[in-house]
Protein backbone atom coordinates (compact mmCIF):
# COMPACT_ATOMS: atom_id res chain seq x y z
CA UNK A 1 0.00 0.00 0.00
CA UNK A 2 1.39 3.42 -0.96
CA UNK A 3 2.32 6.03 1.66
CA UNK A 4 -0.58 8.46 0.96
CA UNK A 5 -3.13 5.63 0.94
CA UNK A 6 -1.81 4.26 4.18
CA UNK A 7 -1.87 7.68 5.85
CA UNK A 8 -5.45 8.27 4.66
CA UNK A 9 -6.49 4.89 6.02
CA UNK A 10 -4.73 5.66 9.29
CA UNK A 11 -6.59 8.97 9.61
CA UNK A 12 -9.95 7.23 9.17
CA UNK A 13 -9.00 4.45 11.57
CA UNK A 14 -8.06 6.97 14.24
CA UNK A 15 -11.25 9.01 13.67
CA UNK A 16 -13.48 5.93 13.99
CA UNK A 17 -11.51 4.78 17.03
CA UNK A 18 -12.21 8.08 18.77
CA UNK A 19 -15.94 7.81 18.02
CA UNK A 20 -15.84 4.26 19.39
CA UNK A 21 -14.02 5.40 22.53
CA UNK A 22 -16.33 8.29 23.40
CA UNK A 23 -19.46 6.28 22.60
CA UNK A 24 -18.20 3.44 24.80
CA UNK A 25 -17.26 5.75 27.65
CA UNK A 26 -20.84 7.04 27.76
CA UNK A 27 -22.59 3.74 27.06
CA UNK A 28 -20.73 1.18 29.17
CA UNK A 29 -22.52 1.87 32.51
CA UNK A 30 -25.89 1.71 30.76
CA UNK A 31 -24.95 -1.41 28.78
CA UNK A 32 -24.03 -3.25 31.97
CA UNK A 33 -27.19 -2.05 33.74
CA UNK A 34 -29.49 -2.97 30.85
CA UNK A 35 -27.79 -6.35 30.42
CA UNK A 36 -28.26 -7.26 34.10
CA UNK A 37 -31.87 -6.06 34.37
CA UNK A 38 -32.69 -7.48 30.94
CA UNK A 39 -31.17 -10.82 31.90
CA UNK A 40 -33.44 -10.96 34.97
CA UNK A 41 -36.52 -9.97 32.96
CA UNK A 42 -35.81 -12.70 30.39
CA UNK A 43 -36.80 -15.28 32.98
CA UNK A 44 -40.03 -13.56 33.99
CA UNK A 45 -42.17 -16.71 33.36
CA UNK A 46 -40.04 -18.87 35.65
CA UNK A 47 -39.70 -16.17 38.33
CA UNK A 48 -43.42 -15.38 38.44
CA UNK A 49 -44.30 -19.08 38.42
CA UNK A 50 -42.25 -19.45 41.61
CA UNK A 51 -43.55 -16.23 43.21
CA UNK A 52 -47.22 -17.01 42.63
CA UNK A 53 -47.13 -20.77 43.18
CA UNK A 54 -49.15 -20.41 46.44
CA UNK A 55 -52.14 -19.21 44.40
CA UNK A 56 -52.29 -22.20 42.09
CA UNK A 57 -54.52 -25.21 42.71
CA UNK A 58 -56.16 -23.65 45.77
CA UNK A 59 -59.65 -24.97 45.03
CA UNK A 60 -60.96 -28.38 46.02
CA UNK A 61 -63.00 -30.64 43.79
CA UNK A 62 -65.91 -31.06 46.24
CA UNK A 63 -67.23 -27.48 46.29
CA UNK A 64 -68.81 -25.34 43.57
CA UNK A 65 -67.04 -22.38 42.05
CA UNK A 66 -68.29 -18.84 42.58
CA UNK A 67 -69.64 -16.93 39.61
CA UNK A 68 -67.15 -14.45 38.05
CA UNK A 69 -69.34 -11.51 39.10
CA UNK A 70 -69.14 -12.52 42.76
CA UNK A 71 -65.37 -13.00 42.57
CA UNK A 72 -64.91 -9.59 40.93
CA UNK A 73 -67.18 -7.93 43.51
CA UNK A 74 -65.00 -9.28 46.35
CA UNK A 75 -61.87 -7.99 44.61
CA UNK A 76 -63.39 -4.51 44.19
CA UNK A 77 -64.47 -4.49 47.83
CA UNK A 78 -60.89 -5.30 48.88
CA UNK A 79 -59.74 -1.94 47.48
CA UNK A 80 -62.27 0.70 48.61
CA UNK A 81 -63.21 3.19 45.92
CA UNK A 82 -61.96 1.03 43.08
CA UNK A 83 -63.72 -0.30 39.99
CA UNK A 84 -63.15 -3.40 37.91
CA UNK A 85 -60.46 -2.95 35.29
CA UNK A 86 -59.68 -6.52 34.22
CA UNK A 87 -60.84 -10.00 35.08
CA UNK A 88 -58.16 -12.62 34.30
CA UNK A 89 -59.36 -16.09 33.32
CA UNK A 90 -57.67 -18.74 35.52
CA UNK A 91 -55.17 -20.84 33.58
CA UNK A 92 -56.24 -23.98 35.47
CA UNK A 93 -59.60 -24.79 37.05
CA UNK A 94 -58.32 -24.77 40.63
CA UNK A 95 -56.24 -21.60 40.45
CA UNK A 96 -57.06 -18.41 42.32
CA UNK A 97 -58.70 -15.77 40.15
CA UNK A 98 -56.66 -12.65 39.45
CA UNK A 99 -58.65 -9.42 39.21
CA UNK A 100 -57.23 -5.98 38.43
CA UNK A 101 -59.10 -3.14 40.06
CA UNK A 102 -58.25 0.52 39.73
CA UNK A 103 -58.52 3.99 41.19
CA UNK A 104 -57.52 6.57 38.60
CA UNK A 105 -54.09 5.53 37.26
CA UNK A 106 -53.36 3.09 40.11
CA UNK A 107 -54.13 -0.57 39.54
CA UNK A 108 -54.11 -3.30 42.17
CA UNK A 109 -53.94 -7.01 41.40
CA UNK A 110 -56.13 -9.09 43.72
CA UNK A 111 -56.02 -12.89 44.06
CA UNK A 112 -59.42 -14.30 45.07
CA UNK A 113 -60.23 -17.87 46.10
CA UNK A 114 -62.60 -19.18 43.39
CA UNK A 115 -64.85 -21.06 45.87
CA UNK A 116 -64.87 -19.07 49.11
CA UNK A 117 -64.36 -15.62 47.60
CA UNK A 118 -61.66 -14.91 50.18
CA UNK A 119 -59.01 -12.41 49.13
CA UNK A 120 -55.69 -14.30 49.24
CA UNK A 121 -53.39 -11.44 48.31
CA UNK A 122 -53.37 -7.99 46.78
CA UNK A 123 -50.49 -5.88 45.50
CA UNK A 124 -50.17 -2.66 43.54
CA UNK A 125 -49.53 -3.63 39.94
CA UNK A 126 -46.52 -1.33 39.61
CA UNK A 127 -45.00 -2.84 42.78
CA UNK A 128 -44.91 -6.39 41.48
CA UNK A 129 -41.30 -7.58 41.22
CA UNK A 130 -41.14 -8.01 37.45
CA UNK A 131 -42.89 -4.69 36.85
CA UNK A 132 -40.21 -3.02 38.97
CA UNK A 133 -37.49 -4.83 36.98
CA UNK A 134 -39.23 -3.75 33.76
CA UNK A 135 -39.17 -0.10 34.83
CA UNK A 136 -35.59 -0.38 36.07
CA UNK A 137 -34.64 -1.77 32.69
CA UNK A 138 -36.55 0.67 30.51
CA UNK A 139 -36.52 3.93 32.43
CA UNK A 140 -34.35 3.61 35.56
CA UNK A 141 -37.49 4.20 37.71
CA UNK A 142 -37.32 7.82 36.51
CA UNK A 143 -40.28 8.00 34.13
CA UNK A 144 -39.91 9.83 30.83
CA UNK A 145 -36.52 11.32 31.77
CA UNK A 146 -35.12 7.88 32.52
CA UNK A 147 -36.61 6.50 29.32
CA UNK A 148 -34.96 9.29 27.30
CA UNK A 149 -31.60 8.62 28.97
CA UNK A 150 -31.82 4.88 28.31
CA UNK A 151 -32.89 5.53 24.72
CA UNK A 152 -29.97 7.92 24.16
CA UNK A 153 -27.57 5.32 25.55
CA UNK A 154 -29.12 2.67 23.30
CA UNK A 155 -28.64 4.90 20.24
CA UNK A 156 -24.98 5.50 21.09
CA UNK A 157 -24.54 1.78 21.73
CA UNK A 158 -25.51 1.29 18.07
CA UNK A 159 -22.69 3.69 17.14
CA UNK A 160 -20.31 1.88 19.48
CA UNK A 161 -21.13 -1.48 17.89
CA UNK A 162 -20.91 -0.25 14.29
CA UNK A 163 -17.60 1.52 14.85
CA UNK A 164 -16.37 -1.55 16.74
CA UNK A 165 -17.08 -3.75 13.71
CA UNK A 166 -15.13 -1.29 11.54
CA UNK A 167 -12.16 -1.48 13.93
CA UNK A 168 -12.42 -5.28 14.10
CA UNK A 169 -12.21 -5.68 10.32
CA UNK A 170 -8.92 -7.56 9.70
CA UNK A 171 -6.23 -5.42 8.07
CA UNK A 172 -3.01 -7.40 8.42
CA UNK A 173 -3.75 -10.93 9.62
CA UNK A 174 -1.46 -12.91 7.32
CA UNK A 175 -4.24 -15.45 6.97
CA UNK A 176 -4.29 -16.13 10.73
CA UNK A 177 -7.68 -16.11 12.45
CA UNK A 178 -6.50 -15.93 16.05
CA UNK A 179 -7.56 -12.56 17.41
CA UNK A 180 -10.14 -12.33 14.61
CA UNK A 181 -12.53 -15.22 15.24
CA UNK A 182 -11.22 -16.42 18.59
CA UNK A 183 -9.02 -14.92 21.31
CA UNK A 184 -5.33 -15.80 21.60
CA UNK A 185 -4.95 -17.08 25.15
CA UNK A 186 -1.15 -17.48 25.36
CA UNK A 187 0.08 -14.10 24.20
CA UNK A 188 0.00 -12.22 27.49
CA UNK A 189 -2.66 -10.21 29.29
CA UNK A 190 -2.56 -7.26 26.89
CA UNK A 191 -3.30 -9.41 23.85
CA UNK A 192 -5.86 -11.45 25.79
CA UNK A 193 -7.93 -8.40 26.77
CA UNK A 194 -7.66 -6.92 23.26
CA UNK A 195 -8.74 -10.20 21.64
CA UNK A 196 -11.53 -10.79 24.14
CA UNK A 197 -12.90 -7.34 23.35
CA UNK A 198 -12.61 -7.66 19.56
CA UNK A 199 -13.78 -11.26 19.21
CA UNK A 200 -16.68 -10.90 21.66
CA UNK A 201 -17.76 -7.78 19.78
CA UNK A 202 -17.81 -9.74 16.53
CA UNK A 203 -19.91 -12.61 17.84
CA UNK A 204 -22.52 -10.61 19.72
CA UNK A 205 -22.82 -7.36 17.73
CA UNK A 206 -25.62 -8.43 15.41
CA UNK A 207 -27.62 -9.98 18.25
CA UNK A 208 -27.09 -6.83 20.31
CA UNK A 209 -28.17 -4.60 17.42
CA UNK A 210 -31.34 -6.66 17.09
CA UNK A 211 -32.10 -6.36 20.81
CA UNK A 212 -31.65 -2.58 20.63
CA UNK A 213 -33.80 -2.21 17.51
CA UNK A 214 -36.58 -4.41 18.92
CA UNK A 215 -36.50 -2.52 22.23
CA UNK A 216 -36.76 0.99 20.78
CA UNK A 217 -40.56 0.86 20.23
CA UNK A 218 -40.92 0.73 24.04
CA UNK A 219 -38.93 3.94 24.51
CA UNK A 220 -41.04 7.00 25.14
CA UNK A 221 -39.43 9.30 22.54
CA UNK A 222 -38.82 6.71 19.82
CA UNK A 223 -42.25 5.12 20.36
CA UNK A 224 -43.88 8.55 19.96
CA UNK A 225 -41.70 9.17 16.90
CA UNK A 226 -42.93 5.90 15.38
CA UNK A 227 -46.57 6.82 16.07
CA UNK A 228 -46.12 10.20 14.38
CA UNK A 229 -44.44 8.65 11.35
CA UNK A 230 -47.26 6.12 11.07
CA UNK A 231 -49.86 8.85 11.39
CA UNK A 232 -48.22 10.90 8.62
CA UNK A 233 -47.80 7.87 6.34
CA UNK A 234 -51.30 6.53 6.99
CA UNK A 235 -50.02 3.23 8.42
CA UNK A 236 -51.51 3.65 11.92
CA UNK A 237 -54.05 0.93 12.57
CA UNK A 238 -55.58 0.70 16.03
CA UNK A 239 -53.98 0.69 19.44
CA UNK A 240 -50.37 -0.50 19.58
CA UNK A 241 -49.71 -3.67 21.54
CA UNK A 242 -46.66 -2.50 23.48
CA UNK A 243 -45.88 -0.02 26.21
CA UNK A 244 -44.53 3.46 25.47
CA UNK A 245 -43.34 4.14 29.03
CA UNK A 246 -44.89 4.18 32.48
CA UNK A 247 -46.12 7.78 32.15
CA UNK A 248 -48.02 6.96 28.95
CA UNK A 249 -49.38 3.79 30.55
CA UNK A 250 -50.53 5.78 33.59
CA UNK A 251 -52.35 8.29 31.40
CA UNK A 252 -54.03 5.45 29.53
CA UNK A 253 -55.08 3.74 32.77
CA UNK A 254 -56.47 7.00 34.16
CA UNK A 255 -58.47 7.62 30.98
CA UNK A 256 -59.79 4.05 31.01
CA UNK A 257 -60.70 4.31 34.70
CA UNK A 258 -62.65 7.53 34.11
CA UNK A 259 -64.47 5.97 31.17
CA UNK A 260 -65.33 2.83 33.15
CA UNK A 261 -66.63 4.90 36.06
CA UNK A 262 -68.81 6.89 33.66
CA UNK A 263 -70.15 3.62 32.29
CA UNK A 264 -70.85 2.33 35.81
CA UNK A 265 -72.60 5.60 36.68
CA UNK A 266 -74.81 5.22 33.62
CA UNK A 267 -75.53 1.66 34.71
CA UNK A 268 -76.48 2.94 38.20
CA UNK A 269 -78.88 5.56 36.80
CA UNK A 270 -80.43 2.92 34.56
CA UNK A 271 -81.18 0.82 37.65
CA UNK A 272 -82.53 3.78 39.62
CA UNK A 273 -79.73 3.92 42.18
CA UNK A 274 -78.81 7.15 43.97
CA UNK A 275 -75.44 8.60 43.01
CA UNK A 276 -74.23 8.37 46.62
CA UNK A 277 -74.66 4.61 46.65
CA UNK A 278 -71.85 2.22 45.83
CA UNK A 279 -71.29 1.80 42.15
CA UNK A 280 -72.84 -1.52 41.14
CA UNK A 281 -70.93 -4.45 39.68
CA UNK A 282 -72.79 -5.77 36.62
CA UNK A 283 -72.49 -9.38 37.80
CA UNK A 284 -74.79 -11.18 35.33
CA UNK A 285 -73.14 -9.32 32.47
CA UNK A 286 -69.64 -10.25 33.62
CA UNK A 287 -70.74 -13.86 34.13
CA UNK A 288 -72.02 -14.08 30.56
CA UNK A 289 -68.95 -12.41 29.07
CA UNK A 290 -66.50 -14.61 31.00
CA UNK A 291 -68.38 -17.77 30.00
CA UNK A 292 -68.15 -16.75 26.34
CA UNK A 293 -64.50 -15.73 26.67
CA UNK A 294 -63.66 -19.17 28.03
CA UNK A 295 -64.80 -20.75 24.75
CA UNK A 296 -62.46 -18.70 22.54
CA UNK A 297 -59.36 -20.78 23.30
CA UNK A 298 -57.07 -17.74 23.47
CA UNK A 299 -53.50 -18.17 24.72
CA UNK A 300 -53.21 -17.49 28.47
CA UNK A 301 -53.33 -15.21 30.29
CA UNK A 302 -56.64 -13.86 28.99
CA UNK A 303 -58.03 -10.57 30.31
CA UNK A 304 -61.66 -9.46 30.19
CA UNK A 305 -62.13 -5.67 30.35
CA UNK A 306 -65.39 -3.72 30.87
CA UNK A 307 -66.59 -1.30 28.19
CA UNK A 308 -65.31 2.27 28.25
CA UNK A 309 -68.54 3.78 26.92
CA UNK A 310 -72.23 3.08 27.65
CA UNK A 311 -73.53 0.40 25.31
CA UNK A 312 -70.03 -0.53 24.07
CA UNK A 313 -68.70 -4.08 23.94
CA UNK A 314 -66.54 -5.85 26.49
CA UNK A 315 -62.97 -6.61 25.38
CA UNK A 316 -61.27 -9.98 25.68
CA UNK A 317 -57.54 -9.95 25.00
CA UNK A 318 -54.78 -12.54 25.22
CA UNK A 319 -51.69 -11.23 27.00
CA UNK A 320 -49.47 -14.18 26.05
CA UNK A 321 -45.75 -13.53 26.42
CA UNK A 322 -45.32 -14.79 22.84
CA UNK A 323 -47.00 -11.83 21.16
CA UNK A 324 -47.79 -13.53 17.81
CA UNK A 325 -50.25 -15.62 19.85
CA UNK A 326 -52.12 -12.54 21.07
CA UNK A 327 -55.67 -12.39 19.75
CA UNK A 328 -58.53 -10.18 20.91
CA UNK A 329 -62.32 -10.19 20.71
CA UNK A 330 -65.34 -8.05 21.46
CA UNK A 331 -68.30 -9.54 23.32
CA UNK A 332 -71.69 -8.00 23.99
CA UNK A 333 -73.12 -7.81 27.51
CA UNK A 334 -75.36 -10.81 26.84
CA UNK A 335 -72.37 -13.00 25.89
CA UNK A 336 -72.77 -12.70 22.12
CA UNK A 337 -69.47 -12.71 20.23
CA UNK A 338 -69.22 -9.56 18.10
CA UNK A 339 -65.87 -10.19 16.41
CA UNK A 340 -62.32 -11.51 16.73
CA UNK A 341 -59.08 -9.88 15.65
CA UNK A 342 -56.21 -12.31 15.14
CA UNK A 343 -52.56 -11.33 15.29
CA UNK A 344 -52.37 -12.06 11.56
CA UNK A 345 -55.09 -9.44 10.93
CA UNK A 346 -52.95 -6.57 12.22
CA UNK A 347 -50.89 -4.16 10.14
CA UNK A 348 -47.53 -5.53 9.04
CA UNK A 349 -45.71 -2.93 11.16
CA UNK A 350 -47.56 -4.12 14.28
CA UNK A 351 -46.79 -7.74 13.38
CA UNK A 352 -43.10 -6.94 12.82
CA UNK A 353 -42.85 -5.13 16.16
CA UNK A 354 -44.75 -7.99 17.81
CA UNK A 355 -42.28 -10.60 16.53
CA UNK A 356 -39.37 -8.36 17.55
CA UNK A 357 -40.73 -7.81 21.06
CA UNK A 358 -41.42 -11.52 21.52
CA UNK A 359 -37.83 -12.40 20.58
CA UNK A 360 -36.49 -9.48 22.66
CA UNK A 361 -38.30 -10.82 25.74
CA UNK A 362 -37.18 -14.40 25.08
CA UNK A 363 -40.73 -15.65 24.52
CA UNK A 364 -40.73 -16.68 20.86
CA UNK A 365 -38.68 -19.91 21.04
CA UNK A 366 -39.11 -20.65 24.72
CA UNK A 367 -36.02 -21.57 26.75
CA UNK A 368 -33.76 -21.57 23.67
CA UNK A 369 -34.72 -17.93 23.03
CA UNK A 370 -34.03 -17.02 26.65
CA UNK A 371 -30.61 -18.65 26.63
CA UNK A 372 -29.64 -17.11 23.28
CA UNK A 373 -30.56 -13.64 24.53
CA UNK A 374 -28.74 -14.29 27.79
CA UNK A 375 -25.59 -15.21 25.83
CA UNK A 376 -25.80 -11.89 23.98
CA UNK A 377 -26.26 -9.98 27.26
CA UNK A 378 -23.32 -11.78 28.89
CA UNK A 379 -21.29 -10.94 25.79
CA UNK A 380 -22.19 -7.27 26.19
CA UNK A 381 -21.02 -7.36 29.81
CA UNK A 382 -17.75 -9.02 28.73
CA UNK A 383 -17.38 -6.43 25.98
CA UNK A 384 -17.89 -3.62 28.48
CA UNK A 385 -15.49 -5.01 31.07
CA UNK A 386 -12.76 -5.76 28.54
CA UNK A 387 -13.15 -2.31 27.01
CA UNK A 388 -12.76 -0.65 30.41
CA UNK A 389 -9.69 -2.78 31.16
CA UNK A 390 -8.10 -1.83 27.83
CA UNK A 391 -8.80 1.84 28.48
CA UNK A 392 -7.44 1.72 32.01
CA UNK A 393 -4.24 -0.09 30.96
CA UNK A 394 -3.51 2.33 28.09
CA UNK A 395 -4.58 5.71 29.44
CA UNK A 396 -1.89 8.29 30.29
CA UNK A 397 -1.71 9.39 33.91
CA UNK A 398 -2.69 13.00 33.18
CA UNK A 399 -5.31 12.54 30.45
CA UNK A 400 -8.62 10.83 29.83
CA UNK A 401 -6.92 8.54 27.35
CA UNK A 402 -8.91 9.15 24.18
CA UNK A 403 -7.15 7.87 21.04
CA UNK A 404 -5.04 10.56 19.40
CA UNK A 405 -6.37 11.98 16.15
CA UNK A 406 -4.87 12.61 12.75
CA UNK A 407 -6.13 15.74 11.02
CA UNK A 408 -7.43 16.68 8.67
CA UNK A 409 -9.80 13.83 7.84
CA UNK A 410 -11.08 14.44 4.35
CA UNK A 411 -14.71 15.41 3.97
CA UNK A 412 -16.86 12.45 2.94
CA UNK A 413 -20.41 12.78 1.68
CA UNK A 414 -20.88 9.07 2.39
CA UNK A 415 -20.11 9.69 6.06
CA UNK A 416 -22.38 12.75 6.16
CA UNK A 417 -25.16 10.69 4.57
CA UNK A 418 -24.68 7.86 7.06
CA UNK A 419 -24.82 10.26 10.04
CA UNK A 420 -27.97 11.92 8.67
CA UNK A 421 -29.57 8.52 8.09
CA UNK A 422 -28.76 7.41 11.64
CA UNK A 423 -30.08 10.72 13.01
CA UNK A 424 -33.36 10.25 11.13
CA UNK A 425 -33.66 6.66 12.36
CA UNK A 426 -32.71 7.61 15.93
CA UNK A 427 -33.69 11.23 16.67
CA UNK A 428 -32.13 11.25 20.13
CA UNK A 429 -28.80 10.25 18.58
CA UNK A 430 -29.01 13.24 16.26
CA UNK A 431 -29.96 15.60 19.08
CA UNK A 432 -27.26 14.32 21.45
CA UNK A 433 -24.64 14.42 18.68
CA UNK A 434 -25.46 18.07 17.96
CA UNK A 435 -25.24 18.81 21.69
CA UNK A 436 -21.89 17.01 21.99
CA UNK A 437 -20.44 18.95 19.05
CA UNK A 438 -21.65 22.24 20.54
CA UNK A 439 -20.20 21.40 23.98
CA UNK A 440 -16.86 20.39 22.47
CA UNK A 441 -16.68 23.60 20.43
CA UNK A 442 -17.48 25.71 23.51
CA UNK A 443 -15.11 23.95 25.90
CA UNK A 444 -12.21 24.17 23.46
CA UNK A 445 -12.50 27.93 23.74
CA UNK A 446 -13.59 28.29 27.35
CA UNK A 447 -11.46 25.63 29.05
CA UNK A 448 -8.32 24.70 27.04
CA UNK A 449 -6.89 22.50 29.88
CA UNK A 450 -10.10 20.44 29.89
CA UNK A 451 -9.90 20.20 26.10
CA UNK A 452 -6.39 18.77 26.37
CA UNK A 453 -7.45 16.33 29.14
CA UNK A 454 -10.35 15.10 26.99
CA UNK A 455 -7.97 14.52 24.09
CA UNK A 456 -9.62 17.07 21.77
CA UNK A 457 -6.33 18.79 20.99
CA UNK A 458 -4.06 15.77 20.90
CA UNK A 459 -2.71 15.04 17.43
CA UNK A 460 -0.09 12.60 16.19
CA UNK A 461 1.48 11.98 12.83
CA UNK A 462 0.51 9.00 10.77
CA UNK A 463 3.16 6.33 10.83
CA UNK A 464 3.70 3.26 8.67
CA UNK A 465 3.20 -0.23 9.95
CA UNK A 466 -0.04 0.12 11.90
Amino acid sequence: MSGPQQRRRERWYRAVWRWHFYAGLFCVPFVVWLSVTGGIYLFKPQIEAALYAPYRQVASSDAPMLAPGAVAANAVAAVPGSVLHKYVLPEAAGDAVQVLVGKDAQETRVWVHPQTGRVLNKVAEQDRLMRVVFRLHGELLAGDRGSALVETAACWTVIMLLTGLFLWWPRQTGGRLGGVLWPRLRRGRGVFWRDLHAVTGLWISFGALFLIASGLPWANAWGDYLRQVRSVTGTAAGKQDWSAGSAADARERAAADAAMRATMAEHARHHGMAMGQAMPMPRPVLDAVVRRAGTLDFAAPVEVSPPTAPGAAWTVRSQAADRPQRDSAEIAGNGTLIGIERFSDRHWIDRTVGYGVAIHEGAFWGLANQLLNLAVLLGLVALSISGMVLWWRRRPADMLGAPSWLAPVRHSWALVGLVVLLALAMPLFGASLALAVAVEWALKRIAPPLSRWMGWRTRVRAHPGR
